[in-house]
């Protein structure tokens, strides 16, 4: 007996509307997660945006992949089942109300509705409810006669079908549901749980994937992704789960005849499609089609869309510059996108990484004017960090293609660099623009490498090599002193400034303005600080300008006459050097040519549930339509032997319309039954 009870208690729970509303609620709430957050993106994204504290808790709630939670999945189940135990529940009260006339209302029931009002009648009863009865069919009602010992009541009704909308509506909750569930990957966890389907890494050659994490040709639902680049081809695509991937095999063959490609002047995507040949593995037959956005193409009941593009292993021709201490020569090498390389040239024992390519960057190249500074350490502290400024004004430009890699050394450590091919002016000047970070969450700080006359950074080159070489420091101390002592200088003062000069070149050779400001703040009073600066910045100038002379001079280069166009090339020049100390990496890679090769990114889906899903919301249209604009009307009409009458009106819902209703058929009825009034009203 309890237990039938505690099943009775339960089957009431799921077939009750609060419990259907309380889990729609929570689907809703999901939904719009599921809608703010980017979903199925790749792990490290999640964590690099949330941190080590959320991403976990966020990952054990399912939130990167909402729809395919099991707990959306279970909710699902639950609303489906909850669902159609109130249909059931509802179906056998719903059809008796429908087929029910109430035609043994109580007259006191009558005179409690709204709408009501007594009438008076000189005719005989019968006489008087055929004429009623005529009346109501002849204004769309159904009615029925029920004989009483005080006289007969006829009950009509119209309207009836409206119950037909909350059958549609919740039919269509549950087909939606339903369809939701076969296009989730439900059958996928089931594959995963059951058929021993594991996930694997997307780092490794796609004929090295084992068949455990490959889904097969049976699969009857999937949504995943096919790369592939200009010229190539291929039939299976990727999916993506949690950390990891799934080969689905396709019934075809997919090629890549051309990818185009049109931009806004802002340099965001205003067109791509791809122009694409597919091939039936099993017939032989080929099909050419152009897919681009919002213009899938369904073949051998797969949908394909276009979903995005990607570099497809573009081939970049680099020439590295060593920017260690008597650093070698350039040397040259070649890279594709998305492999790595070795770079063991002159004792490098590094990695190269090359992430991505991009042809062309509109980039925002307006400045604002800077700030006048305040004192010469303030100069000084300018140099450090990035060369690059805020901007707030706009000057969209294309500045050409970039590419970015990572340097990994020897013991896995790696950062991250991004370089333009082009030079790119900024204050009148021109420079090639090197970034770097050392996470992916932060953004690049740019170090600027000035071009020299010829328009070339082989200045920079040179000059960078000599500062930063502490064999030639003694040198070039004497060759500044020299230069700005007068023959008249006595020797005391000639070797404390020789000796400034080369404390200064050893300080900067180690970690540029930073290592000098250091020194002044630890080493200078306060009050002389700014002096003290406006000292080390003459002398490191000075230095420059003979360590140019005497790099040109080994490479057998003509001398140069000192003016206002070198002078800032000599500043550019050691501010770069300075910000080289903080670069991170033995070598920079300058982007020589390229050969681009683009891909495209198409999303392929099987969806069962879709027919379904469409269905139902038809009939959620349906039923809507239904309820709101099938009106159900019940008019009772009581003729009594005693010449009283007795005319009500029930309607489903409260409208604007129900009174004036009312009153029509009211004003009609009582002059059927007292033609002595007012002439019946016209139907």
């Amino acid at each position: 007996m309890r237990q039938r009870s505690t099943s009775r208690a339960f089957y009431e729970l799921i077939s009750s509307m609060r419990f259907a509303i309380s889990l729609l609620t929570i689907l809703g709430i999901a939904s719009i997660i599921g809608t703010v957050l980017k979903q199925n993106e790749p792990y490290n994204n999640y964590l690099n945006q949330f941190g080590p504290y959320w991403f976990p808790l966020f990952e054990e709630l399912g939130l990167y992949a909402v729809y395919n939670s099991a707990w959306f999945l279970v909710i699902l189940a639950f609303l489906v089942l909850s669902t159609t135990a109130c249909i059931v529940r509802q179906t056998q009260p719903m059809l008796k109300d429908m087929r029910s006339f109430r035609e043994h209302a109580k007259e006191a029931s009558l005179a409690a509705f709204l709408h009501h009002e007594r009438l008076h009648t000189a005719l005989p009863t019968d006489n008087a409810a055929q004429k009623i009865q005529a009346y109501l069919a002849a204004n769309g009602f159904q009615s029925r006669a029920g004989a009483r010992e005080d006289g007969v009541l006829l009950a009509a009704k119209q309207g009836s079908w409206t119950r037909v909308g909350y059958f549609l509506a919740h039919s269509a909750i549950v087909l939606i549901c339903i369809g939701g569930l076969l296009d989730g990957n439900l059958p996928l966890k089931m594959q995963m749980a059951l058929g021993g389907k594991t996930t694997t890494s997307g780092n490794q050659l796609i004929s090295d994937i084992k068949p455990e994490s490959r889904l097969g040709l049976d699969n009857w639902s999937f949504r995943g992704n096919v790369f592939i680049p200009e010229g190539k081809s291929s039939n299976v695509a990727i999916l993506n789960v949690k950390d990891g991937i799934l080969l689905q095999d396709l019934p075809f063959t997919v090629s890549l005849r051309k990818f185009h490609l049109e931009h806004y002047s802002t340099g965001m995507p205003k067109r791509f499609a791809s122009d694409i040949l597919i091939t039936d593995k099993a017939t032989g037959k080929s099909v050419e089609k152009t897919i681009e956005v919002n213009k899938p193409f369904e073949f051998d009941g797969i949908m394909m869309y276009q979903a995005s593009f990607e570099d497809g292993g573009s081939r970049l021709h680099l020439l590295g510059h060593d920017l260690r201490t008597g650093g070698k020569t350039p040397f040259q090498t070649d890279a594709t996108v998305g492999e790595a390389i070795k770079l063991k040239q002159d004792g490098l024992d590094y990695t190269l990484e090359l992430g991505s390519f991009r042809p062309f960057n509109i980039e925002n190249m307006a400045n604002d004017e800077p700030a006048a500074e305040t004192s010469k350490m303030a100069t000084l502290e300018k140099h450090l960090g990035s060369g690059a400024r805020s901007v707030s004004k706009k000057d969209l430009r294309n500045v050409g293609p970039s590419f970015e890699y990572k340097l990994r050394d020897s013991a896995g450590q790696a950062r991250e660099y991004q370089n333009y091919m082009l030079p790119i002016e900024q204050d009148g000047a021109w420079y090639m623009l090197a970034g770097m970070r050392d996470t992916p969450a932060a953004p690049f700080r740019f170090m600027r490498i000035p071009m020299d006359q010829d328009g070339k950074p082989d200045s920079w080159f040179m000059i960078h090599s000599q500062l930063l070489d502490k064999s030639r420091h003694a040198e070039i101390a004497n060759r500044f002193v020299a230069t700005a002592l007068g023959p008249d200088a006595g020797e005391t003062v000639r070797e404390r400034l020789r000796e400034t000069t080369r404390k200064t070149l050893e300080l900067f050779a180690i970690g540029g303005f930073e290592s000098l400001g250091k020194f002044i703040e630890s080493t200078v009073p306060a009050a002389e600080r700014d002096k003290a600066a406006d000292v080390f910045v003459k002398i490191l100038e000075g230095s420059t300008w003979e360590a140019w002379k005497l790099a040109r001079s080994a490479a057998g280069q003509p001398p140069l006459e000192l003016d206002q166009k070198l002078g800032r090339l000599l500043r550019d020049s050691l501010n770069a050097t300075s910000d080289s100390l903080h670069y991170g990496a033995p070598v920079y890679l300058q982007l020589a040519s390229f050969e681009e090769v683009r891909a495209t990114v198409l999303q392929v889906t099987r969806s069962p549930g879709k027919p379904v899903v469409y269905f139902g919301s038809l009939l959620l249209v349906l039923g809507v339509f239904a309820m709101l604009y099938i009106r159900e009307r019940r008019l009772f009409v009581l003729i009594k032997h005693n010449g009283d009458a007795l005319v009500a009106l029930s309607a489903n819902r409260k409208s604007m319309d129900v009174e004036e209703t009312f009153q029509r058929h009211r004003k009609a009825i009582a002059a059927l039954l007292d033609p002595a009034t007012t002439p019946p009203a016209q139907s």
